[in-house]
């Protein structure tokens, strides 16, 4: 986003910095589950449960050197691409977030099926891995390797930013997106780890066929996690079709 300068006054900034402080905790509202992100303003909030999925690549730091620039951003281009077009693939997404070459996204779960979904998109998202290394293959690159975190949890969703500036974003409070991120940021480290890893609160509402899926693993500084290379079988076949 575009900003919208402005001279910086601080005695403006004094001001806004007590009006902020003093807003009422009452204007956090408890939810079944999030709402749009058009019901927030700069003064409320609100409380709810939510699924989500971070995906992060493997090994970034050490891309620049493998390839050149313009290289480097065709492969983030696609990959962020087709990253972004799964998380957002389901009805109950509330945010997409790209953030270097990480991305990730929130969903409204209220019902234990809605786990399910985002299951399904994880391991959909896991697929896509697949098609994007075998167009890298055909162009004599490198495959590349994520890790992909899915955990459930309450969030304090709230707006924050310069208002006024139209310079603002949602954030979300609370530690299902930490969660989220410290479990992707085991999946895929080496050969031998399995791209997905989730949570407890998470793999404990999957249904029976999903749970299945996964095998429990101890991980320091997490506890229990429950990771596999779950794919989603016809676009993996589909892919194994390709020339």
């Amino acid at each position: 986003m575009d900003g919208n300068f402005r001279s910086y006054s601080f005695v403006s900034s004094s001001d806004r910095i007590g009006e902020i402080s003093d807003q009422p905790i009452g204007n956090f509202e408890e939810m079944e589950g999030l709402p749009d992100r058009e019901r927030l303003t700069f003064s409320n909030g609100f409380y709810g449960m939510c699924s989500a999925i971070f995906i992060d690549v493997r090994d970034s730091s050490g891309l620049p050197r493998t390839y050149q620039r313009p290289t480097l951003a065709k492969i983030y281009r696609a990959f962020i691409s087709e990253m972004v077009a799964v998380l957002n693939s389901d009805p109950f997404v509330r945010e997409v977030n790209i953030v270097g070459d990480c991305v990730w996204a929130t969903y409204k779960t209220t019902h234990v099926n809605h786990i399910d979904d985002v299951f399904s998109i994880a391991f959909t998202a896991n697929t896509a891995l697949q098609l994007l290394n075998y167009h890298l293959k055909k162009r004599q690159l490198s495959p590349l390797r994520v890790g992909i975190g899915v955990d459930y949890g309450r969030v304090l969703m709230i707006k924050a930013g310069f208002n006024g500036s139209g310079i603002n974003d949602v954030i979300y409070m609370g530690d299902v997106v930490n969660s989220a991120a410290h479990l992707a940021h085991e999946g895929g480290r080496g050969w031998g780890r399995p791209a997905i890893y989730v949570g407890a609160d998470f793999q404990q509402n999957l249904n029976e066929v999903n749970k299945s899926l996964l095998s429990s693993a101890q991980v320091s500084g997490i506890g229990t996690v429950y990771r596999g290379d779950v794919v989603r079988g016809d676009m993996s076949n589909w892919i194994d079709d390709l020339p």
